[in-house]
């Protein structure tokens, strides 16, 4: 039985707030506020994205209020300070994922981008939701059952289904018990039950291995 994945369309909103592009500034504050959102996409045609409008893109009307001297690294935002609309304090092109997109792309994307929220976009641009930091974590809401249940199913049973290993799981945290003779099979059931989302760490307690996390 194959390792069941999430994919981000398991976790994003669906119903996502998206602005236009003459969104006033005011406008794009008040909804960040209502909806609790840092960045919002901007959208243009039957719902493409062409942008995000997030937090860093709103602060520069603030940073650069006063007349002080604008360095070189900073000419950018600075030019934004001075933008009204969508469309002229957007970041463009919009950092996006597909829909199909695992959970760990998304979360590199993230990462790469220094970005809180997605705008999850079909195979033509068309927005289809948002997924965020929060949404990401989700999967370590699954039952210890359900991770258990998984584990066995798809790995042990996979991987050694000769094999007297059980795995039981506290917290997200799995530990495999038992006996496994071919030591080779040690590290490569350990990533494999390491694959499983939901899955916070993984100990192997068996005959002859040292006792620990893997």
């Amino acid at each position: 039985m194959p390792a069941f994945r999430y994919t981000v369309s398991d976790v994003m909103t669906h119903t996502a707030v998206a602005i236009g592009r003459e969104a006033s500034y005011k406008e794009i504050v008040e909804l960040m506020d209502q909806w609790k959102v840092s960045a919002v996409p901007v959208l243009e045609g039957e719902g493409r994205v062409v942008g995000v409008v997030s937090e860093a893109d709103l602060l520069p009307k603030e940073e650069f209020r006063r007349d002080d001297p604008v360095l070189p690294d900073q000419l950018e935002e600075a030019s934004k300070a001075g933008g009204v609309l969508a469309e002229e304090l957007m970041s463009s092109p919009a950092v996006t994922v597909h829909p199909d997109a695992t959970l760990a792309e998304a979360a590199r994307i993230m990462a790469r981008k220094r970005v809180k929220r997605l705008p999850v976009v079909n195979d033509v641009g068309m927005l289809e939701g948002v997924v965020s930091r929060s949404d990401l974590l989700k999967v370590f809401l699954r039952p210890d059952e359900e991770i258990g249940e998984e584990i066995r199913d798809a790995v042990l049973a996979a991987l050694a289904p000769q094999a007297h290993v059980q795995a039981s799981v506290k917290d997200g945290v799995v530990t495999l018990r038992g006996s496994l003779r071919d030591r080779a099979l040690v590290p490569l059931m350990a990533r494999a039950v390491h694959a499983v989302e939901g899955v916070v760490d993984v100990r192997m307690e068996l005959e002859g291995q040292p006792t620990g996390a893997f």
